[in-house]
């Protein structure tokens, strides 16, 4: 296991460093400073490892997202933090996020569909599930989870394309973002 998970460290490295298209089983072995052989000895073959190291990079985060918004007391305190942690994940590991891009982006499923079109996933994700949770508590108003949870993270995920910008401080963009969809998400008063 210490092996794989080396193995596709190697393989977050090279494909944030050198892009999906330079990105060979060559290149990941010389960064790991081992054989290509004892790569194919762990995954059958570029596509495998690939696959495994985006399921890692998700888990990854997923994981420390889970781990933070479960602090939360309330749905508006675990929104909070999901927005937090998640921009944390982002600044604090940013070459996981470039490869978990060129992975998504470059790779196609056994149907020859895009990576990132092909998730048909009906399951909601944490994100979803806490915006329901908010609005079953009265805490949200009434709107379609599935389009504001894309909404979020769409603004979640365009701070990487940005943090390296001078006038982007990610206290500020955080600080920014959490009053922005506190507000977007907030139960108004009846008239």
């Amino acid at each position: 296991e210490a092996r794989r998970n080396q193995i596709m460290g190697a393989a977050i490295e090279t494909l944030a460093d050198m892009g999906y298209v330079k990105t060979s089983m060559g290149q990941i072995a010389k960064r790991a400073d081992i054989s290509t052989s004892l790569i194919a000895y762990h995954f059958a073959n570029k596509h495998d490892l690939i696959e495994h190291t985006l399921n890692h990079i998700v888990a990854s985060w997923d994981g420390y997202v889970e781990e933070q918004v479960a602090l939360g007391q309330t749905p508006r305190d675990q929104l909070r933090l999901y927005i937090e942690a998640s921009l944390t994940y982002i600044a604090t590991r940013p070459k996981h996020f470039a490869a978990m891009l060129e992975i998504i982006f470059n790779t196609r499923s056994e149907d020859g569909t895009p990576l990132y079109q092909s998730n048909t996933d009906d399951e909601p994700t944490i994100l979803e599930t806490l915006l329901t949770r908010g609005q079953e508590a009265g805490e949200f108003r009434l709107f379609n989870v599935r389009n504001m949870a894309t909404i979020i993270r769409g603004a979640i995920n365009e701070f990487y394309g940005d943090m390296h910008k001078p006038y982007i401080q990610l206290d500020s963009y955080l600080a920014d973002m959490v009053d922005l969809f506190l507000q977007a998400t907030e139960a108004r008063p009846a008239r």
